[in-house]
């Protein structure tokens, strides 16, 4: 459920909560057009950008944003990418966003694939992939005024909506339009319905040339504006102006994969440099990993970072990696004994869409009995990491050059240069990023502390008259039931976790760490699993994660050029794809894939 929505006789939405009407019965398309979309100047603004930021105060059905996008599907001049940051304090459902683009056929497609990305929008940033990640929306749940406290971006245009003033004030009061126009730059357009005296004279003191235009019946007028103070501004977001060039990733394994593959997204021509000969060779190897988010009742910080991470990469592994060996969307239940399963606090049925507690029927099918303390996560899927690492290789303008092993970087111009240990150049750049898993502190001379952590996997063909779970399950230790290794279908349990440790060789000590770990985990299991431990036929993976001190991915730029993305530890296929999108929205003053705080705990430079 999300925030009711009253369809009154003539099919006119309104707002219970603000005694308003959201649109007209039929005039929400030509308002996001005539208002919002020619009061900015679009799509002639935008033609032959490199991306074009609106920024927009109230989503409410999502109408503007829909119309923009039609706008920029069907202009052959379109930005290569549409950012789109809306805030939204309260949500609708998915299904009125769909019941409010049915009268308008040309948007009702877009609002389906909207749709099928709208849910678990608990409080926070939510950032919605659409296009090949081309059409990007960021969705801020949050009261406008916290939303806007932070300007992380510089909008190009400012769509300025909401219900009426005398309803919602917030809205429109001189703290809100002040934080708007800290996200603006000279030249920023801004448009509105309302022509109300009070909301001109606060946008005029904020900077802004005000005008009024004709509006769209039954309103006269309608307001237009632009951002040209006079006086120099402080406090603006950074307006990064660079202009898509060569860049050289190194490391091809998530986190450089990720990295190029938003970077090509941008317009940068990435070559990915790896010392192996095969992509995926690191810990981006294992041969199935769980995607699932961390649950906590007070939504720790970890908890917050994982719904961010597993929302990307979700939505990257439904567009790029058809499902069956590579992927499955199934599901994961969460098994931890001895601890009280609690939900998480406020966020209602948003946060059940995450995580609920799990019932009898579920834990029965993992062998465990109706008291036992679990939880389901419905977000979550198994998905084989190099199937990831290859689609984002296979974007355009990836290249990959395996047997590249890099020993040393020097800067010469404004350039960076990348030498094996013969001291042969292999690459130069204006872009180099750093996602060498734990070579990069080496590469960085120790600046960036990080290290090894080992891990091995115990996995074996299946056995007929197995009797698996139908899904993965977690707590301390993870099982998947059914995964394609080596063409055929196996069973994967584990891991181990030893810090400092980068051996790959297999370990009988490791297997029997594995089977006690999931004797506790799902004990059914495991006494049916035991005998292919003990008769040999348990086979290894091991691979080497790299980790920083707090288990945080690192994040940022080191020097001008220079900037890292490493250090997912075990939750590669968590944190690559946000890491991804971090890094280019850094580098690119754009709207941040999640809220600003929580940028800022990946940051690279936080221990500094």
């Amino acid at each position: 459920m999300g925030e009711p929505v009253e369809w009154l006789p003539d099919g006119t939405p309104r707002s219970p909560r603000f005694h308003d009407i959201y649109r007209s019965s039929t005039g929400g398309l030509e308002q996001a057009r005539h208002v919002f979309l020619a009061g900015c100047g679009l799509p002639r603004a935008w033609a032959g950008q490199p991306r074009w930021r609106i920024l927009e105060t109230g989503f409410g059905l999502g109408l503007n944003f829909l119309a923009a996008w039609r706008a920029w599907l069907d202009d052959p001049a379109r930005p290569r990418l549409l950012h789109y940051f809306s805030v939204e304090a309260w949500p609708v459902a998915a299904a009125d966003v769909l019941r409010a683009a049915a009268v308008h056929p040309e948007l009702l497609p877009l609002a389906q694939a909207l749709a099928a990305q709208w849910i678990g929008l608990v409080p926070g940033v939510h950032r919605l992939s659409l296009e090949e990640g081309r059409v990007l929306l960021t969705l801020a749940v949050r009261d406008v005024r916290e939303a806007l406290h932070d300007p992380s971006f510089a909008a190009d245009s400012v769509f300025l909506d909401g219900f009426d003033p005398q309803r919602n004030p917030a809205m429109w009061e001189a703290h809100t339009l002040k934080a708007v126009a800290r996200h603006c730059r000279r030249g920023t357009t801004l448009a509105t319905w309302t022509v109300a005296g009070e909301v001109r004279r606060e946008l005029a003191q904020c900077g802004f040339a005000v005008d009024k235009a004709e509006g769209l019946a039954p309103k006269r007028h309608c307001l237009r504006a632009v951002f040209e103070p006079a006086w120099e501004t402080r406090r603006q977001p950074p307006d990064r102006t660079t202009a898509p060039g060569h860049c050289v990733v190194v490391g091809a394994g998530l986190a450089g994969a990720a990295a190029a593959a938003s970077l090509a997204r941008r317009g940068w021509q990435v070559t990915v440099l790896d010392q192996a000969s095969t992509p995926a060779a690191g810990a981006s190897a294992l041969p199935a990993g769980l995607l699932a988010p961390h649950h906590s009742s007070d939504d720790s910080l970890l908890s917050r970072l994982s719904r961010s991470g597993v929302r990307i990469t979700l939505q990257y592994a439904r567009e790029f990696l058809p499902e069956g060996d590579d992927w499955r969307f199934s599901g994961v239940l969460e098994h931890r004994p001895g601890t009280a399963w609690r939900p998480l606090e406020g966020a209602g049925e948003a946060a059940r869409a995450w995580t609920r507690e799990a019932d009898a029927a579920c834990k029965a099918q993992a062998g465990l009995g109706p008291d036992e303390p679990a939880s389901w996560h419905e977000l979550a899927a198994w998905i084989r990491p190099a199937a990831l690492v290859r689609a984002w290789l296979g974007e355009q303008r990836v290249s990959w050059r395996g047997g590249a092993s890099v020993a040393r970087l020097a800067r010469h111009d404004d350039a960076w240069q990348l030498f094996d240990r013969h001291g042969a150049l292999l690459a130069e750049a204006e872009l180099l990023v750093l996602a060498a898993a734990h070579g990069t502190s080496a590469l960085l001379g120790g600046r960036l502390p990080l290290h090894p952590v080992r891990g091995q996997v115990s996995w074996a063909f299946h056995r007929p008259g197995m009797t698996l779970p139908p899904f993965p399950v977690n707590g301390h230790g993870h099982f998947i039931p059914q995964a394609t290794v080596e063409g055929a279908t196996a069973w994967l349990c584990g891991s181990t976790y030893e810090r400092g440790d980068a051996d790959r060789s297999p370990r009988d000590a490791d297997h029997e760490a594995n089977l006690a770990k999931l004797g506790a985990l799902l004990p059914q299991i495991a006494a049916q699993l035991a005998p292919t431990f003990r008769d040999g036929s348990v086979q290894a993976w091991t691979g080497v994660r790299c980790a920083s001190a707090d288990r945080r991915p690192c994040v940022g730029e080191i020097e001008p050029g220079l900037w890292v993305s490493t250090a997912m530890g075990s939750r590669g296929l968590t944190f690559a794809a946000l890491c991804g999108e971090l890094l280019a929205a850094r580098l690119h003053g754009e709207p941040l894939p999640l809220e600003p705080r929580l940028a800022a705990a990946l940051d690279s430079a936080r221990g500094s």
